[in-house]
């Protein structure tokens, strides 16, 4: 039995098929999107709208980066208001002891929710 000679694959085909490889896997890599890490501290969180962070202690110093915007927003904490913080700036709302959720209102943006452990 003779061997044949190996089949040489056109230049143009195999640049072809890098081509479809390579945009695959940028689709697949797109459709994954950003994966989300919410924020986590010890003693100490920071918090933007729309986040769910946890704090492993408590009391627990809880800091909210506000919204952008112009003028101050009310600010409240299980609806208690904590009080009126400038728009674009990370504000210290205080130390907490329990979980809170956090709304700044007539903002137009998500709660933030911060969960704190209630007996260590």
């Amino acid at each position: 039995m003779q061997s044949q000679p190996p089949r040489k694959i056109p230049a143009a085909a195999s640049g072809s098929v890098l081509l479809v490889a390579v945009l695959a896997a940028g689709v697949f890599v797109a459709a994954c999107g950003p994966i989300k890490q919410d924020p986590s501290g010890a003693i100490a969180i920071t918090i933007r709208p729309g986040e769910t962070g946890s704090c492993a202690t408590q009391p627990c110093t809880v800091s909210l980066a506000m919204p952008a915007g112009s003028g101050s927003y009310a600010v409240t904490s299980n609806q208690i208001r904590i009080g009126m913080f400038p728009a674009g700036e990370t504000v210290v709302l205080g130390r907490f002891y329990e979980p809170q959720v956090i709304r700044i209102e007539k903002a137009g943006v998500p709660n933030a929710y911060v969960y704190i452990p209630t007996s260590i």
